[in-house]
């Protein structure tokens, strides 16, 4: 063989290699699933005028999170009632509101006292309450007992969830434990029902906002988009792909997914060579800081057609004792700080802190072909439920109302 060959011969061995190590790698972070659509996605320029950043903060809100006694549940919940009112009474977006929280809480951890205290915090204005469920080889008719009562419980005695006004249904939206939505997990753990897109919307639920997901193997292939997905009863995963939200559109399928940004941090590399996931999880190991919030706003996740309203959806499990020191301390001061410094200058880009339901209304309007201030449909398609700061000055505004007499 001459040299020529033997040296061609290697050329393609070691591409070989290397291909089969990227895939290797690939696959040991689930990202086969979803780095194709990373590669191929083209996220098209801003149209004039400035890019409104809508910065949607959820959290999986697990007060019991590992077996947390009553004193352990009690600790964390006051410390968030506490400090993070502090921190977000220091940050005002362009509207003049306060960053908002939204607290998914998990139905089967309900404790009422919990509930009250989490109340209070959102009338004053901090965020909103919606739901999450951890379960388990579940059937049809448990999950709808189940997720009925847990809505009419939240709505009833704690003013969470807002009310349909063509209907008088109470809507919510959804986030599901362990990232198993529709029994996306490959071994059928965490869930059980392959039509709960189905379930959920007939139960009232406007959103999912699990995703992203990685590097969990329940990852969709859609990434970095909001979305409809069609159920398919007799398979799970049904949410894998879907219709994307567009203006001029219309609702089809059976839930909207709202996703976060999800793609390879470049900037931050293991062993200095290869990119870990950026997943817009905040936690202890993997803090906020400003060229994540970069990341997020590049990403772009946003209904077709309107490219100036970007969606930046961040999660995290706000209760997890050796990450709250990040939630509630200096890193999420700065994060906050580099987004009303850095996107927020009225000009280039208009900074609006939204809530899950908030961040779904938009996105409605947005589809009905609205445009300019999106902050003017905060309220677009629900209204706020009783405990948030409208929705409370709306009940005190009814309250206060004169009742009339008889004649």
């Amino acid at each position: 063989m001459s040299s020529v060959s033997l040296a061609f011969f290697a050329v393609v061995c070691a591409l070989l290699l290397a291909t089969i190590g990227a895939y290797v790698l690939l696959r040991s972070r689930n990202a086969h699933l979803w780095f194709g659509a990373w590669l191929r996605r083209r996220v098209p320029a801003p149209g004039a005028g400035p890019v409104h950043v809508l910065f949607c903060f959820v959290d999986h809100f697990e007060p019991m999170w590992h077996g947390g006694d009553l004193p352990a549940q009690r600790r964390r919940v006051d410390r968030w009632c506490e400090d993070y009112r502090n921190l977000a009474s220091r940050h005002l977006d362009a509207d003049g509101r306060p960053p908002q929280h939204t607290f998914f809480y998990p139905e089967e951890e309900y404790a009422r006292e919990h509930l009250d205290k989490l109340a209070v915090l959102c009338r004053d204005g901090f965020g909103e309450i919606e739901v999450h469920l951890h379960h388990d080889n579940d059937t049809e008719a448990n999950f709808r007992e189940t997720m009925s009562r847990f809505c009419r419980t939240l709505h009833e005695q704690h003013g969470a969830l807002a009310r349909d006004p063509r209907t008088g249904q109470p809507r919510f939206g959804f986030i599901h434990g362990n990232w198993c939505l529709d029994n996306s997990r490959p071994d059928g753990r965490w869930c059980g029902i392959n039509n709960e897109l189905v379930l959920l919307r007939e139960l009232g639920c406007y959103a999912d906002f699990t995703l992203p997901s990685a590097p969990s193997d329940t990852q969709t292939r859609r990434i970095n988009s909001i979305y409809y997905a069609s159920d398919d009863p007799h398979r799970p995963k049904s949410h894998d792909d879907g219709v994307p939200v567009r203006v001029g559109g219309q609702a089809t399928g059976d839930l909207m997914i709202v996703q976060g940004a999800l793609g390879p941090d470049w900037r931050n590399r293991k062993w200095g060579l290869v990119p870990r996931i950026e997943n817009s999880d905040i936690r202890r190991s993997c803090p906020p800081s400003p060229s994540r919030v970069d990341a997020w706003v590049r990403s772009a996740v946003h209904v077709e057609g309107r490219r100036n309203w970007v969606f930046v959806k961040i999660h995290t499990h706000g209760t997890q004792d050796e990450d709250m020191d990040t939630l509630l301390g200096p890193a999420m001061d700065a994060m906050h700080d580099h987004l009303e410094q850095h996107y927020n200058d009225g000009e280039r880009h208009v900074l609006h802190y939204v809530t899950a339901r908030e961040a779904y209304n938009i996105a409605k309007a947005a589809e009905a072909g609205h445009d300019g201030n999106p902050a003017l449909y905060r309220d677009f398609d629900l209204p706020p439920p009783a405990s948030s700061w409208a929705g409370g000055r709306t009940s005190s505004a009814q309250s206060a109302e004169p009742v009339p007499c008889d004649a």
